[in-house]
């Protein structure tokens, strides 16, 4: 695995944690198919959460929230659609898509954001 592979790893890792301590069950992670790839699926009571993951270091010019364009929320509904077809349907609850941004300062521990709703 290259650098950046293992900070993205490392960015999941920690939004997977962050995502469990909040109360949800993490269903899947890195799932992929020809369209592309689910960094975290977790369920929210009766809703299910489609997670991006954004990992970047302090001295970066894009902050991570600012990495789910309109085109890659497409993507992600698109993915959220096929997840669903192949496990079950979509849940009482619907469907909704997080973002984690998580930031590693130079000093210090890393910085992680839960945002709901993004897309």
């Amino acid at each position: 695995m290259n650098a950046r592979g293992a900070l993205g790893r490392y960015g999941e890792d920690l939004a997977a944690r962050l995502l469990t301590d909040a109360g949800m069950a993490v269903l899947d992670r890195n799932w992929r198919c020809r369209a592309g790839e689910i960094d975290i699926v977790a369920r929210d009571g009766d809703a299910v959460v489609v997670c991006e993951v954004k990992t970047r270091r302090a001295a970066s010019f894009e902050q991570p929230m600012e990495a789910v364009t309109p085109a890659k929320a497409d993507r992600l509904r698109r993915l959220a659609e096929i997840w669903l077809d192949r496990h079950g349907g979509p849940p009482p609850g619907g469907v909704r898509i997080d973002l984690v941004g998580v930031v590693l300062p130079r000093r210090g521990g890393p910085v992680a954001e839960h945002v709901r709703g993004v897309a």
